[in-house]
């Protein structure tokens, strides 16, 4: 009789262990999905401002988080496999993927509050010369059209302030037939409307389009970092508390 309750106990404890990881691996699996989800919108919502940054850090760390998220759906899609058929060594191979994608979710996150502590001297020494020296010049399409998306979302005019159109290569040039800043700064853009820098018709913001997108890409760059550590931390607790 001993013998037999002590069999019905382990069984008991088998279906809880097993209900439980199953949990733990659902709960694994939506933080995948939010870890990939941060990455995917921090590179759809500015996939055209990394065109003005010089570092690549920014794009890298979102990779990072989407490989990682995509990773974690995944390992969790076969760890409710392996839980359902109860095969020890996917359990093994699970459990050393999780930790595997912990270390990549926690790369991920440094990466994104390092980038946060280098990026406004980033913005100040690169911007400018990005306005200046590359704006509307041949084969350089895609950060034109950056710099334009720029100024019109955070309706700004300049990396400090208008006046820095005035060292312009193409304000200067022919090809700007007399505008004296981009037709981008203008708060109705109408065809040459850059010809008139007056307050009425242009944005004047203080501290031009570096204070707008410094304070836009911080915003992100925590988001990304929490995310990124969040997850990772709270996968590593609960990994070591199955363990």
């Amino acid at each position: 009789m001993s013998h037999f309750n002590k069999a019905e106990q382990d069984d008991w404890m088998t279906v809880y262990l097993k209900y439980l990881l199953f949990v733990f691996n659902f709960f694994f699996w939506v933080g995948g999905a939010a870890v990939m989800a941060v990455g995917i919108w921090t590179l759809v919502e500015k996939s055209d401002y990394l065109n003005i940054l010089a570092s690549s850090t920014f794009a890298v760390s979102a990779y990072i988080l989407i490989f990682a998220g995509g990773l974690v759906m995944i390992t969790g899609f076969l760890g409710f496999c392996a839980i359902i058929r109860e095969q020890r060594s996917c359990l093994s191979a699970y459990f050393s993927m999780l930790l595997l994608i912990f270390l990549i979710e926690l790369v991920a996150g440094v990466l994104a509050y390092v980038y946060y502590q280098r990026l406004s001297e980033e913005l100040k020494q690169h911007l400018t010369q990005t306005l200046t020296e590359n704006y509307a010049l041949p084969g350089k399409t895609h950060i034109t059209h950056s710099v334009d998306r720029l100024q019109q979302d955070f309706k700004c005019c300049g990396s400090n302030s208008s006046a820095d159109w005035q060292h312009s290569v193409y304000i200067l040039s022919v090809e700007a037939s007399g505008r004296v800043v981009p037709d981008s700064c203008c708060k109705t853009i109408t065809f040459k409307c850059g010809k008139r820098d007056h307050p009425s018709n242009i944005y004047k913001v203080e501290g031009g389009c570096i204070t707008k997108l410094e304070q836009f890409l911080a915003d992100h760059l925590l988001i990304m970092g929490a995310v990124g550590i969040g997850v990772a931390c709270l996968q590593c607790s609960s990994y070591m508390g199955k363990s």
